[in-house]
């Protein structure tokens, strides 16, 4: 299957009112339309978001009115996404990790390979937490198991392009987690479905004032039980998996 070229940009946001200004600003040299989904956002965000939809011609805000996590807001923006035709979703965070300057090297990528998912490999600085750092290697650990495969270096990082139409259609036909396990768990589901995962090297990094919305134990409660998930429909497809060592 050839897919057509014609992306937006995705970004799902929760109480980011700080950052997102100047994300939006960086992001008008690209000239892309730009999808902002509104995890039930506090009053002065929501606003922030109104008033970038307001300002810029190629800025769409999609409110969610209660807070689902950032799962349902990216299923949100990417079936947003298939409605009005776009073939390609970049979503980057809201919070101001994400090198910008990266974001044409994702776009070529997609170019070249419009069927793929291309997928950031987090490069860190000395600003991320050291349990997030660690955690992060436990749920590498399980995307290689669940695949059987290295082909997903970086499952938790969320800058990435997805392609609409495949993605669309597993949100539609499998329940996934809505809260940060998304973002994993449709990785894995993608590779399963035998769709190539192109991985790119980028810089992220914590802002001192950042907002992170990461909840230690309920989160990491969540992650497990997705993985859990994941290995039992790993059993299920084991023969199929191993096939494709052999072609």
């Amino acid at each position: 299957m050839t897919t057509l070229f014609n992306p937006c940009i995705l970004i799902p946001v929760y109480n980011h009112e700080n950052p997102l200004t100047g994300i939006v600003e960086r992001l008008s040299a690209y000239r892309l339309p730009c999808l902002l989904v509104d995890d039930g956002s506090d009053a002065s965000c929501a606003a922030i978001i109104r008033s970038l939809a307001d300002r810029y011609s190629w800025v769409q805000s999609i409110r969610l009115e209660l807070n689902q996590g950032k799962g349902a807001a990216v299923k949100a923006g990417i079936l947003a996404a298939q409605a009005q035709a776009y073939s390609h979703a970049l979503q980057i965070d809201a919070d101001g990790q994400h090198d910008l300057d990266d974001l044409a090297k994702f776009l070529a990528a997609t170019r070249q390979q419009p069927d793929a998912v291309v997928i950031g490999r987090a490069l860190f600085d000395a600003s991320i937490p050291k349990l997030r750092f660690y955690a992060r290697y436990l749920t590498h650990a399980w995307v290689h198991i669940n695949t059987l495969s290295c082909a997903i270096p970086d499952s938790m990082c969320g800058y990435r392009v997805y392609p609409v139409a495949s993605c669309a259609k597993l949100i539609q036909s499998i329940a996934m987690e809505n809260r940060m396990g998304f973002d994993t768990e449709i990785l894995v589901r993608l590779y399963w479905q035998g769709v190539t995962v192109i991985s790119i090297p980028t810089q992220v990094r914590y802002p001192l004032d950042g907002l992170s919305h990461f909840r230690a134990w309920e989160d990491n409660l969540l992650l497990s039980q997705t993985h859990a998930r994941l290995f039992f429909g790993m059993l299920l497809r084991l023969p199929k998996l191993l096939a494709r060592h052999f072609r």
